[in-house]
């Protein structure tokens, strides 16, 4: 059984409302309850019927929901970082410079659509990647690991800015948790 998990420490971060982040936060919960649900469902249906392949399809949406919440409410703070060495070497190395890698990653969120942005790194070439998720299971690169999770879907930011998302964008970077960025990077 999956618990969710309490983010009220962000209550207070510049750029965003209490009420934006609780009702944020009361979305999270849903995912959380509905992957539950799912389980629990998935243990009843016969597997040979069509309830069960939809709901098994269903399972994907709700876990990365939940799971994509908790990287992006966990890669944010109140508190001022910076990126570590480690991290800051790979993303000039993979970008040119930590300045085209924020020009990159705002671009791709301020691309028209609901989603995620991810910079990501490739397991494998340990290359890292800025790339747009549409929808929560769709997009997503095979054996890629999340290093910075940022939410683009309306319920992040209309509250605060309307549809003004390039002032969400910036508000977002400004709160970035670069040490659980960096972490993520040297698991």
């Amino acid at each position: 059984m999956y618990q969710a998990k309490n983010y009220e420490n962000l209550i207070g971060m510049e750029g965003f409302s209490e009420e934006l982040l609780k009702n944020h936060f009361k979305l999270y919960e849903g995912y959380v309850a509905n992957v539950n649900k799912v389980s629990d469902l998935l243990k009843e249906l016969d597997k040979a019927t069509p309830q069960y392949a939809e709901l098994k399809r269903r399972f994907g949406w709700e876990f990365n929901g939940m799971r994509l919440h908790e990287l992006y409410f966990s890669n944010l703070s109140k508190e001022k970082s910076n990126p570590s060495q480690n991290l800051s070497e790979k993303i000039s190395e993979e970008f040119g410079s930590f300045e085209n890698f924020k020009s990159d990653f705002l671009a791709t969120g301020a691309m028209r659509g609901i989603g995620w942005v991810i910079l990501c790194s490739d397991k494998q070439s340990g290359r890292l990647f800025n790339v747009w998720i549409n929808e929560h299971d769709l997009g997503y690169l095979a054996g890629a690991d999340p290093l910075l999770v940022m939410d683009v879907f309306e319920h992040a930011f209309v509250i605060d800015y309307g549809m003004d998302r390039k002032s969400y964008l910036e508000a977002f970077f400004a709160n970035i948790n670069w040490e659980e960025v960096s972490r993520r990077l040297n698991q």
